[in-house]
C-alpha cells in the first residue's frame, strides 16, 4: 500500500545512532506478532499471578475500607438534596474552590475559619471584622450587582471590585473569606495588595441561565462550605438538554473539585419521569494526612489487566465504561498501548467493585479483550507508573538489504549486538501521531494549542480515503457541516466521534462552541492530542541535536545525572547544564543527554539547539505560547526525554517458517522465508517499533 506523505516525512527527518547495515522484514503482520506486557514498578510482568502481583504493592482489603453511602439518592428526594446541600454549608471549608475568576496577580484567600452555619451567622462575623461604614458599603455594593443582573445589564470585562479593610491575621482572613461568600453566593474574594477584594462572581451569573438563582446560591454555597461526605441536587427536571448543560457547567467549570451524575427522581411519576442533576466533592479533594486512607478512600478503587489484540485503548476504554456504568475518566493507567498488537497493561477504575467484572466477562471477550488479575486497589493509577515494557515480536520474511551478499542470519545478530550496546535514538514512534492517518494528531494538538477550536474539530473529522460509512458521515460533516445529519449517519460503535457530534449540535460549529465541544471527551484524550504536537517537536529536535553535534556532549547540552524516569510532569532538579569545563573533561556521555519535550515548565538547553527550539515554535505560531489551555482545563507542564535509550534481556532467535532454526554462516534450506523471533524489555515510555528501526535500518 502507498505510503502518505505524512509517514515519510516522519522518517525522513530522523537519523540513525549507528550505521550498521541492517536487513529488512516484515513487523506486525499480524497482531499476535507484537506481543507487548506491561512491567509494574517493581518490574514484575501485570500478567503474573495475582498473589504475585498483590505481595507489597498498593492494594487494599476490602475490609479495611469504610463503607461509603453510595451516591444513589436511595433516601434522598431531588428537593431533600438540595436542601442538604445548602445545610451542609454548616463548617467553613479549608481551601477554595477552583473556576473562580481571577485577575493577574491575584492570590486568592483561604476558606478556613470561624463557624457559619446561617446568613445570619455570616453577617455577625462580618460585622465583627469590618466597621459599620464599610460593612454598609459592601451590602450596597452586591444589592447594586444584583440589580444590574436582575435588569439584565450584563458586565463588561473588567468586572467591578469592591475592597475590604486589610486584616493581617490568618484566622480573621479566613473567616472573611468565608462569611462574605456565605452571605452573597453570588460574590467571590480574593487578596490583592494585601487586602481582601469582593467581586461578582461570573461562574454564578452563567448558572443562573441554566437554574433558578435559588438554586445557583444553593450550590455555591455548597461549594464554599465544602462539608466532607456531603451532596448537593439541583431539582428535578425533564428537560434533559439542560440537564446535559447542568452537567457540562459543572465539569468544566469545577470538575477537578467535584463530579456530577443524574438518578431518576424518587417517587416521581412514570408517565412524567423527573431527573435529578446531583453533585459531590471528589474523593482526591479530601484525602488525608501520607499513610491514612481518610473517608473518601472509600470510594472503590479496582485495579485488573486488561489483555486487547487489534482495539485501540481509549475505545477499549469507552467499552468497559458503558458496561460497568462509569465514565471513561474514571479509568487510570500508566501507558498508552498499541492497537495492533497484543497488549497486556494495568489498570485501575474508581467507583467499581471487583464483583462487577464478572458480569461483563463474557461480553468483553467478544470484543477482543480479557480482564483478569482483579482485585481491590487503594488508589488510581499516574501515567509514567511503571518501570518499562516487556516485548514479543515476531519479525517475518527476514532478507538482506537489496545488494548485501552477506548472510542474512550475520546482518541479524551485528544489527542486534550493534544496537545492544550503543542503543537507539529514542523517538516517539509514528503510532504516537496516527501512522497512515490523513490528519495526524499532532496536527490536532497545534490546532488546540493555537486555540483554533474550529479547525481542530474539524481535522478530529477529517475523514480517510476509505468509502465506509465512519468516513462517508465525515465527509458529509465537512460538506454540510450538518452535526445531526451527520450523528445519524455515524455508526454506533465510533463513540467519540458520536460525543463530539452531539456536543456540536447543542453548541455548534463556532470557535466559542466548540471549547465546549472538546470536553465531550475526557481529560486524558484532550490532553493526548495536544501531547503529540510536543511530542512531534521533540523527535525534530533530536534530530537536529545529533546533527549539529553527534554524540558529543558539548557545553550548553541538558544531561540528568539522578536516575529519574523519562517524562515526568514538572520540572526536574536532576537535570543540569553541561559547562565549558564539563565539555572538555568529557564528564558526561551521549546516554545521559535529555531534551525537553516543550510545556510551560522546562529548561531549554543553551546551545545551537535552545535556538533552535524558539525558532520552531515560531515557526508554527506558538512563540507566545504559555502552554496553558484555560479554555480547554489543560496545563502542560512539560517534561525531559533521553535522546539515547538501549534495550535490556534481549533474546533472539533465526527460524525458518517451518521453525528450524537459521545458523549463523548460512541462509534458510531451499530458500524458505526466515522469522526472526526477539524479546526484549524497554523503560517507560520507549517504543520498540523505534528499536527495531534501528536495528533493521528499514521501517518493517
Amino acid at each position: 500500500m502507498e505510503e502518505d506523505a505524512g509517514d515519510r516525512s516522519w522518517r525522513d527527518s530522523l537519523c540513525f545512532m549507528s550505521d550498521h547495515i541492517g536487513f529488512c522484514g516484515s513487523i506486525r503482520s499480524s497482531p499476535s506478532d507484537f506481543v507487548v506486557t506491561e512491567l509494574d514498578e517493581q518490574g514484575r510482568l501485570v500478567t503474573k499471578p495475582l498473589d504475585e502481583l498483590t505481595s507489597k504493592s498498593h492494594v487494599v482489603e476490602p475490609d479495611n475500607l469504610a463503607k461509603r453511602p453510595k451516591l444513589d439518592l436511595q433516601n434522598v428526594s431531588g428537593d431533600e438534596g438540595s436542601s442538604q446541600g445548602a445545610n451542609a454549608a454548616a463548617r467553613c471549608p479549608d481551601a477554595d474552590p477552583r473556576g473562580s475568576d481571577r485577575s493577574p496577580g491575584d492570590q486568592e484567600g483561604p476558606l478556613s475559619g470561624r463557624t457559619c452555619k446561617t446568613e445570619e451567622d455570616a453577617a455577625d462575623v462580618i460585622s465583627s471584622f469590618l466597621d459599620e461604614k464599610t460593612n454598609e458599603q459592601l451590602s450596597e455594593f452586591a444589592l447594586e450587582l444584583k440589580e444590574k443582573w436582575n435588569s439584565g445589564t450584563e458586565l463588561v470585562e473588567s468586572s467591578p471590585e469592591f475592597p475590604l479593610a486589610k486584616t493581617c491575621n490568618k484566622n480573621q482572613r479566613a473567616a472573611l473569606h468565608t462569611a462574605v461568600r456565605q452571605k452573597f453566593p453570588f460574590l467571590i474574594t480574593l487578596i490583592k495588595d494585601s487586602a481582601i477584594v469582593v467581586k461578582p462572581n461570573l461562574r454564578y451569573k452563567e448558572l443562573c441561565h441554566l437554574v433558578s438563582e435559588e438554586e445557583a446560591a444553593g450550590f455555591f454555597t455548597y461549594l464554599n462550605a465544602k462539608e466532607e461526605n456531603s451532596t448537593f441536587s439541583f431539582k428535578p427536571d425533564t428537560n434533559k438538554e439542560r440537564r446535559r448543560a447542568v452537567h457540562l457547567f459543572v465539569h468544566k467549570r469545577f470538575g477537578g473539585l467535584v463530579e456530577s451524575k443524574s438518578f431518576p427522581e424518587l417517587g416521581g411519576s412514570a408517565r412524567d419521569p423527573k431527573v435529578v442533576v446531583t453533585v459531590r466533592f471528589r474523593d482526591r479533594a479530601h484525602k488525608a494526612r501520607k499513610g491514612s486512607l481518610g473517608q473518601w478512600a472509600e470510594v472503590a478503587h479496582t485495579a485488573f489487566t486488561l489483555r486487547k489484540e487489534n482495539v485501540e485503548m481509549f475505545e477499549a476504554i469507552d467499552f468497559l465504561a458503558a458496561k460497568l456504568g462509569v465514565t471513561p475518566a474514571d479509568f487510570s493507567y500508566a501507558g498508552l498501548k498499541d492497537k495492533k498488537a497484543v497488549t497486556y497493561q494495568a489498570m485501575v477504575v474508581r467507583k467499581v467493585t471487583p464483583e462487577r467484572f464478572k458480569d461483563i466477562e463474557k461480553i468483553v471477550e467478544n470484543k477482543r479483550m480479557n480482564v483478569f488479575n482483579v482485585r481491590p486497589a487503594s488508589e488510581a493509577l499516574r501515567l509514567g507508573q511503571l518501570q518499562g515494557n516487556h516485548f514479543d515480536i515476531v519479525v517475518r520474511d527476514v532478507r538482506s538489504q537489496p545488494g548485501d551478499s552477506a548472510p542474512v542470519a550475520e546482518r541479524v545478530l551485528e544489527a542486534i549486538e550493534t544496537v545492544k550496546n550503543k542503543g537507539f535514538v529514542n523517538y516517539y514512534g509514528p503510532q504516537r501521531f496516527g501512522k497512515g492517518k490523513k490528519v495526524h494528531t499532532d496536527q490536532i494538538g497545534l490546532a488546540l494549542l493555537k486555540n483554533e477550536m474550529v479547525k481542530s474539530v474539524k481535522l478530529f473529522l477529517t475523514p480517510e480515503d476509505v468509502d465506509d460509512p465512519v468516513n462517508r458521515a465525515k465527509r458529509y460533516f465537512l460538506e454540510t457541516e450538518d452535526a445531526k445529519g451527520t450523528l445519524a449517519m455515524m455508526p454506533e460503535f465510533k463513540v467519540r466521534e458520536r460525543a463530539l457530534l452531539e456536543s456540536l449540535r447543542r453548541f455548534g460549529l463556532t470557535e466559542e462552541g466548540c471549547k465546549d465541544v472538546w470536553f465531550c471527551l475526557p481529560y486524558a484524550m484532550r490532553m493526548f492530542y495536544v501531547h503529540a504536537y510536543s511530542s512531534q517537536v521533540w523527535n525534530e529536535a533530536v534530530s537536529y541535536r545529533l546533527g549539529a553535534y553527534g554524540s558529543r556532549v558539548v557545553a550548553g547540552d541538558l544531561v540528568r545525572v539522578g536516575h529519574a524516569p523519562d517524562e515526568r510532569e514538572q520540572s526536574d532538579t536532576s537535570v543540569h547544564l553541561v559547562t565549558k569545563e564539563e565539555e572538555l573533561a568529557n564528564t558526561y556521555t551521549i546516554h545521559q543527554v535529555v531534551l525537553p519535550v516543550p510545556g510551560y515548565n522546562v529548561q531549554y538547553p543553551e546551545n545551537l539547539v535552545g535556538r533552535w527550539y524558539q525558532e520552531l515554535l515560531s515557526r508554527d505560531g506558538l512563540q507566545t505560547c504559555s502552554f496553558r489551555l484555560p479554555a480547554l482545563a489543560l496545563k502542560v507542564p512539560g517534561c525531559y526525554r533521553h535522546i539515547v535509550k538501549q534495550p535490556h534481556s534481549v533474546v533472539h532467535q533465526l527460524l525458518e517458517d517451518q521453525g528450524s532454526a537459521v545458523r549463523a554462516e548460512g541462509t534458510a534450506s531451499g530458500g524458505a522465508p526466515l522469522s526472526l523471533k526477539i524479546s526484549f524489555d524497554l523503560d517507560a515510555s520507549c517504543y520498540a517499533t523505534v528499536c527495531l528501526w534501528e536495528m533493521m535500518k528499514h521501517e518493517g
